[in-house]
């Protein structure tokens, strides 16, 4: 919720939220400053703690408003929590990886995610375009390597959900999640752009978009309209899954700001997402609050934080193009790509991926963001 926030905020100049969104960002940095709490010891997975930086490298990279002078700074705070990553990266079974879980009392512990080592490998990217810093970039290439190796991401650039580490991950859970492909996408496009263009970046993002048309058109009668394909047919989202269209949504415009070659097949498909968002947002005694299918052109009776979370991120994201990428620290110097013609629409199920779990695979299900989901509830009141 809070990079959204940074965002609403970068979009529209509106400081309303400011206050709370830094308020609510420094209350959980922890007494390394890392976003390591010991109240969430039992709670917080490697996913979780990199929620946290997303939202504080986007506070970097937009120039939001500095915290107080008395507490740590926002790229202190994404350095120290990126630094605490580093040294879990496991080489003790399928040669590197990071696990779900950061301590080994928690259910998951023995599971290596997408979200997990996505996370990882975008804020290096993001963190190698605004330092210069070869060592992010080393990283970043580093857990990209191993994700394709383990088969996480295969040749179509689909991306799975995670792979059991106690059978040396020879087995992959072929589950596909909307967040797990954009975290991907929007790393990969950044480091597209920090690359100057290069080509096997470039690839990698435009396949890794096509790969994302796998959640969007439901029916025939419903084309372009995003939805999580694993679960909202059937009502079975949990809280955590309801928020997931949010990050993708939000990674996809950040990609047309770092990729511009991608602005076009982009729009093609989150405008007519956006526009069945907002017609989702018309329930509840406000009747503004906001439904999860964007399909059915009305409120469908399911809300919460996921849900308003999500028509968020893709509403507020038609207001990309009057806002200036993201911003680089003084040592970076990129040079302009040269243009490319605009890449078309991606067609949905071009790319599908396999629709059951490989054999062996443990049945984990993701629970990315769920520290800062829970966190988010005390809020919602406030921001509604």
């Amino acid at each position: 919720m809070w990079g959204a926030l940074v965002d609403y905020w970068y979009y529209t100049n509106d400081t309303t939220y400011n206050n709370v969104t830094t308020q609510a960002l420094l209350s959980q940095v922890g007494p390394e400053n890392d976003f390591m709490v010991p109240a969430q010891q039992f709670d917080e997975g490697n996913d979780d703690q990199s929620f946290w930086g997303f939202a504080v490298m986007s506070a970097v990279e937009k120039s939001y408003p500095s915290p107080p002078s008395t507490s740590p700074q926002w790229l202190t705070l994404i350095e120290a929590l990126w630094n605490t990553q580093v040294p879990r990266w496991d080489m003790t079974r399928c040669g590197g990886g990071l696990k779900w879980q950061i301590f080994n009392t928690n259910a998951g512990y023995d599971y290596k995610n997408s979200i997990s080592n996505g996370g990882f490998f975008q804020l290096s990217a993001r963190l190698a375009r605004y330092t210069g810093n070869q060592t992010y970039m080393d990283w970043a290439e580093k857990a990209w390597n191993w994700t394709e190796r383990v088969g996480l991401i295969d040749n179509n650039y689909n991306v799975f959900d995670g792979t059991d580490d106690t059978i040396n991950c020879t087995a992959v859970d072929h589950d596909q999640e909307t967040y797990n492909v954009g975290v991907f996408l929007y790393g990969a496009a950044v480091l597209y752009n920090y690359t100057n263009g290069s080509t096997v970046w470039e690839t990698r993002t435009t396949g890794l978009l096509n790969a994302a048309a796998y959640f969007f058109s439901p029916f025939p009668n419903a084309t372009n309209i995003m939805y999580e394909t694993i679960c909202e047919k059937d009502s079975s989202c949990n809280k955590d899954a309801q928020s997931f269209k949010a990050y993708l949504a939000r990674w996809m415009w950040a990609t047309t700001q770092v990729a511009p070659y991608s602005r076009s097949a982009v729009m093609g498909l989150l405008r007519p997402s956006a526009q069945g968002a907002a017609a989702a947002c018309s329930g509840g005694s406000d009747s503004v609050t906001c439904g999860s299918r964007w399909y059915t052109n009305a409120f469908d009776n399911v809300y919460g934080v996921g849900e308003q979370l999500s028509a968020l991120e893709v509403i507020q994201g038609l207001l990309v193009n009057d806002t200036a990428p993201p911003l680089t620290g003084p040592n970076v110097k990129l040079v302009a790509t040269a243009s490319m013609s605009s890449i078309p629409v991606p067609t949905a199920g071009a790319t599908k991926g396999p629709a059951t779990k490989g054999e062996g695979a443990k049945s984990v299900r993701s629970r990315g963001a769920e520290g800062i989901l829970c966190i988010c509830i005390a809020f919602v009141a406030f921001l509604s």
